[in-house]
Protein backbone atom coordinates (compact mmCIF):
# COMPACT_ATOMS: atom_id res chain seq x y z
CA UNK A 1 0.00 0.00 0.00
CA UNK A 2 1.63 3.38 -0.79
CA UNK A 3 2.22 5.73 1.18
CA UNK A 4 -0.02 8.62 1.54
CA UNK A 5 1.76 12.61 2.19
CA UNK A 6 -0.15 14.84 3.77
CA UNK A 7 0.37 18.54 1.60
CA UNK A 8 0.64 21.76 4.01
CA UNK A 9 -1.93 24.04 2.76
CA UNK A 10 -1.64 28.20 3.77
CA UNK A 11 -4.38 30.92 3.20
CA UNK A 12 -2.68 34.16 3.18
CA UNK A 13 -4.31 38.08 4.24
CA UNK A 14 -7.96 38.16 3.62
CA UNK A 15 -8.11 34.30 2.65
CA UNK A 16 -6.62 34.19 6.53
CA UNK A 17 -9.33 35.93 7.82
CA UNK A 18 -11.90 34.48 6.04
CA UNK A 19 -10.68 31.16 7.49
CA UNK A 20 -10.98 32.94 10.61
CA UNK A 21 -14.46 34.04 10.49
CA UNK A 22 -15.56 30.42 9.26
CA UNK A 23 -13.70 29.36 12.16
CA UNK A 24 -11.20 27.06 10.23
CA UNK A 25 -7.22 27.17 10.82
CA UNK A 26 -5.24 29.35 8.13
CA UNK A 27 -2.94 26.72 8.07
CA UNK A 28 -4.31 22.74 7.18
CA UNK A 29 -2.95 19.68 6.73
CA UNK A 30 -5.14 18.02 3.84
CA UNK A 31 -4.14 15.09 1.39
CA UNK A 32 -3.99 14.93 -2.35
CA UNK A 33 -5.12 12.51 -4.16
CA UNK A 34 -2.21 10.32 -5.81
CA UNK A 35 -2.40 11.73 -9.22
CA UNK A 36 -2.25 15.33 -7.77
CA UNK A 37 -4.91 17.64 -8.86
CA UNK A 38 -5.72 21.28 -10.18
CA UNK A 39 -5.05 23.94 -7.73
CA UNK A 40 -8.16 25.72 -8.40
CA UNK A 41 -10.24 21.91 -7.41
CA UNK A 42 -8.03 22.24 -4.02
CA UNK A 43 -9.51 25.99 -3.48
CA UNK A 44 -12.91 24.81 -4.39
CA UNK A 45 -12.78 21.81 -2.16
CA UNK A 46 -11.84 23.96 1.18
CA UNK A 47 -14.67 26.33 0.34
CA UNK A 48 -12.26 29.05 -0.71
CA UNK A 49 -14.06 31.92 -2.91
CA UNK A 50 -12.02 31.70 -6.47
CA UNK A 51 -12.86 35.35 -7.23
CA UNK A 52 -10.66 36.16 -4.23
CA UNK A 53 -7.57 34.17 -5.16
CA UNK A 54 -5.06 35.66 -7.15
CA UNK A 55 -2.47 33.06 -7.53
CA UNK A 56 -1.24 30.03 -5.30
CA UNK A 57 2.64 29.33 -4.20
CA UNK A 58 3.92 26.13 -4.78
CA UNK A 59 7.14 24.92 -2.86
CA UNK A 60 8.17 28.75 -3.82
CA UNK A 61 7.41 28.92 -7.09
CA UNK A 62 3.70 31.77 -7.84
CA UNK A 63 1.38 30.21 -10.54
CA UNK A 64 -2.14 30.29 -11.18
CA UNK A 65 -4.85 27.96 -10.32
CA UNK A 66 -4.67 25.92 -13.45
CA UNK A 67 -1.58 24.91 -11.42
CA UNK A 68 -0.92 20.98 -10.85
CA UNK A 69 -0.32 19.94 -7.27
CA UNK A 70 1.23 16.99 -6.30
CA UNK A 71 1.06 15.25 -2.84
CA UNK A 72 3.45 16.22 -0.55
CA UNK A 73 3.82 20.20 -1.87
CA UNK A 74 3.87 23.07 0.04
CA UNK A 75 0.70 25.42 -1.06
CA UNK A 76 -0.62 28.59 -0.50
CA UNK A 77 -3.21 30.91 -1.66
CA UNK A 78 -2.54 34.00 -2.15
CA UNK A 79 -5.27 36.64 -2.36
CA UNK A 80 -6.44 39.53 -4.48
CA UNK A 81 -5.70 42.77 -3.00
CA UNK A 82 -1.95 41.92 -2.47
CA UNK A 83 -0.08 45.08 -2.68
CA UNK A 84 2.93 46.05 -4.91
CA UNK A 85 5.67 45.05 -2.79
CA UNK A 86 4.18 41.83 -1.39
CA UNK A 87 3.40 41.29 -5.37
CA UNK A 88 6.87 41.55 -6.40
CA UNK A 89 8.56 39.78 -3.87
CA UNK A 90 6.32 36.91 -4.44
CA UNK A 91 6.35 37.19 -8.47
CA UNK A 92 3.06 38.15 -9.00
CA UNK A 93 2.58 40.39 -11.68
CA UNK A 94 -1.50 39.19 -13.07
CA UNK A 95 -3.40 36.28 -12.86
CA UNK A 96 -4.04 34.12 -15.81
CA UNK A 97 -4.69 30.78 -16.92
CA UNK A 98 -0.95 29.69 -17.37
CA UNK A 99 2.12 29.45 -14.96
CA UNK A 100 2.99 33.12 -13.71
CA UNK A 101 6.53 32.08 -12.54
Amino acid sequence: MPTLKSTTVRMFGALHSISKERNLPSVIEVTIPADGCAASLLAKELDLPLEKIDAVLVNHQIYSLDHHIEPGDRVAFVPTGTTGPARGLLGIFGAGNKELG
